[in-house]
């Protein structure tokens, strides 16, 4: 920033036009241009307050130049407001520029007094953003912790004892629900431990098939079983002078429990089909979705791994009962949403906020999240207004930690599984219907059912 209102970009190839609005410009703002879009979008680089571009730029010289580049912009730098000019006649450029981000869209010839009313009104949307992202921020600063969020009793409490265990080389059980965010403590642990330049590597239990459970995690030689083509290292070996995070251990087979607690007691093994000893030097962080001692009860988990592992135990708390943490929670995900996209940061009004903390969210706050950043590009107003958010689904219905019915679980992994489609199509039904293999009856269909 200078002495001036702010600093402004103009992409524009008409090297009449050019000079002319740097000339009625220039007293105002300070300008810097290019001729193309290329040269353009090396002026973010600069760090304008402001841009100004053409359609119709080179090398194309078709609008889509102009379109691509406005997306880039909005991209890189989101804080900047983007103001469209072209001497297209066509609306559908206009909605185009407008549907990535263009604050604005007017055709040439324009008049002086008209262009500088937009691009001050540009100019203040674009700081009233920054200074709202700003705030945001610092309501979030101290309410922090190495990327986790809260500032209830619970969550404070957590923190510290994060703090406590990290610098240790202890083994850690951390217990809650699905979603609570095991995996963002395990990687807290362990940047905060000794280890944190060795390597952070995370394998899901459940997700690992029965027959090759043991060369996922202790690796396996070349011919050891069929597809066996090569030898390659297990999750342990990898993790060698780092942590290993063990998610979801109580869906490990007897078998793997055993070979388990041998390996945790002696850090040596065999890979599957070799004879040689393997040593290694690891942390293991545990997570389980549910008390590990009431499985041992119940005959459900090895007692001596129990033991074993549960060195040092976390619990992590579902999101009802840190209600209170969800406005905070709701800034952090539409802040990193809107990095993410390049949109505007959304803002939740109070009465939106009251709706979100009342609602059940079964699937804590990776729910929450995915609700964040669908809202942030399903929603065209800067603004979420309780009408916005998506109707509760079926399996919201008697979410209270407990276990569901057949048809409701479905539902919550239907609905689940739609969001999550949504947004990794960055907003384009058609896309997400795609990649799920439906057919746009059917997707409008499912979006209506959970009003999405």
């Amino acid at each position: 920033m200078t002495g001036k209102e702010g600093r402004l970009a103009i992409i524009e190839d008409d090297r009449l036009l050019l000079d002319q609005l740097v000339f009625a410009l220039k007293g105002t703002f300070e300008v810097v241009t290019a001729p193309d879009a290329v040269a353009g979008l090396a002026l973010v680089a600069r760090e304008p307050d402001l841009f100004l571009i053409d359609l119709r730029l080179p090398p194309s010289r078709e609008a889509e130049e102009g379109l691509g580049l406005l997306a880039a912009i909005r991209s890189k730098r989101p804080e900047a407001a983007v103001v469209v000019m072209t001497g297209e006649t066509d609306r559908r450029y206009a909605l185009r520029a407008v549907e990535l981000g263009a604050f604005d869209f007017f055709r040439k010839p324009f008049e002086k007094a008209d262009l500088l009313f937009v691009l001050r009104r540009a100019l203040e949307h674009g700081r009233l953003l920054a200074e709202n992202r700003a705030l945001k921020d610092g309501m979030l600063r101290g309410r922090t912790f190495d990327g986790l969020v809260g500032a209830s009793a619970p969550m404070q409490a957590l923190f510290a004892k994060i703090g406590r265990v990290a610098p240790s080389d202890a083994t850690v059980l951390l217990q809650g629900e699905s979603g609570t965010g095991k995996e963002l403590v395990a990687e807290a642990i362990h940047r905060g431990s000794p280890r944190k330049n060795g390597p952070f590597i995370a394998v899901n239990g459940s997700a690992l098939p029965e027959s090759l459970a043991e060369s996922e995690l202790f690796g396996h030689e070349k011919g050891a079983f069929t597809g066996a083509v090569a030898a390659r290292p297990g999750k342990f070996e990898l993790a060698n002078g780092g942590t290993l995070f063990l998610d979801e251990v109580a869906t490990l087979s007897p078998a793997i429990q055993s070979k388990l607690l041998r390996v945790l007691e002696s850090r040596a093994f065999e890979r599957v089909g070799g004879n040689k000893t393997v040593t290694v030097d690891i942390r293991l962080i545990a997570a389980a979705n549910e008390s590990l001692s009431g499985l041992v009860a119940k005959g459900g988990f090895r007692e001596d791994l129990f033991y074993r592992i549960n060195t040092v135990v976390l619990d992590l708390p579902p999101l009802r009962e840190r209600r209170d943490d969800i406005p905070l929670l709701v800034e952090f995900f539409a802040i990193r949403a809107a990095r993410r996209h390049g949109r505007p940061s959304k803002t939740f009004t109070l009465e939106t906020l009251a709706a979100m903390k009342a609602r059940p969210f079964p699937g804590n706050v990776r729910e929450l999240e995915h609700l964040v950043e669908m809202l942030t590009l399903m929603v065209e107003e800067d603004v979420i207004l309780p009408d916005h958010l998506p109707a509760p689904g079926p399996a919201d219905a008697g979410a209270a930690g407990g276990e569901l019915p057949l048809g409701a679980a479905v539902a919550r992994f239907e609905k689940e599984l739609l969001v999550r489609a949504i947004v990794r199509g960055g907003g384009v039904k058609a896309r997400a219907a795609e990649v799920l293999g439906l057919d746009s009856n059917q997707m409008k269909y499912l979006c209506r059912k959970y009003g999405l």
